[in-house]
């Protein structure tokens, strides 16, 4: 991205970051993690990556993410990842401020613009997957089934058949610690 329209960003930093919050206000909340008082606090991190790596773009076009990554939102197998609804509303804020700073810029021909909201998108996506993944690296409810996922292999302490402390619908509450359904 061009550093100016980088420079333009951060100068909208406070409209984008007020927005990003109205934004996460209005969003569903699928666990008590997702609080929209919870989210807010990770918006300034979020901004400082987020510049970070459309800074760095242009040393990393020889590095481009994989086609997958530019091609979808993050996205995790429970859907309760409570960082899914901080990336969109992140993702929209941010787009929104550089099509105002494109707006701005009567000089811009089309094809930077295009590659402008491309980088956006490949820097809030790069930076979702990576968080969305390793707060999914720890999620109880990757494996609520006793079923294993196609292509893993069990552990040696798994057995081939369905324990029955495991519930065998997803949609089963898993037990906690001492059995206690939670």
């Amino acid at each position: 991205m061009q550093k100016f329209l980088v420079r333009a960003l951060q100068a909208r930093r406070p409209h984008i970051r007020a927005h990003w919050e109205i934004l996460l206000r209005g969003e569903p909340v699928n666990s008590p993690l997702a609080q929209a008082e919870m989210m807010i606090r990770l918006i300034d991190w979020s901004l400082d990556e987020v510049f970070a790596l459309l800074q760095g773009s242009r040393a990393r076009r020889a590095h481009r993410p994989s086609a997958p990554l530019l091609a979808g939102r993050a996205a995790c197998q429970c859907g309760r990842n409570p960082l899914l609804a901080h990336f969109i509303a992140g993702e929209q804020a941010m787009l929104e401020a550089l099509v105002l700073a494109q707006a701005a810029t009567r000089a811009l021909d089309p094809a930077a613009r295009d590659t402008s909201v491309a980088e956006l998108y490949r820097a809030v996506r790069t930076l979702a997957h990576r968080e969305v993944d390793a707060f999914c690296s720890l999620c109880q409810h990757r494996a609520i089934s006793g079923r294993t996922p196609a292509g893993v292999k069990r552990g040696r302490f798994s057995s081939a058949a369905p324990r029955a402390d495991v519930p065998d619908t997803p949609t089963a509450p898993r037990p906690r610690c001492g059995g206690i359904p939670g």
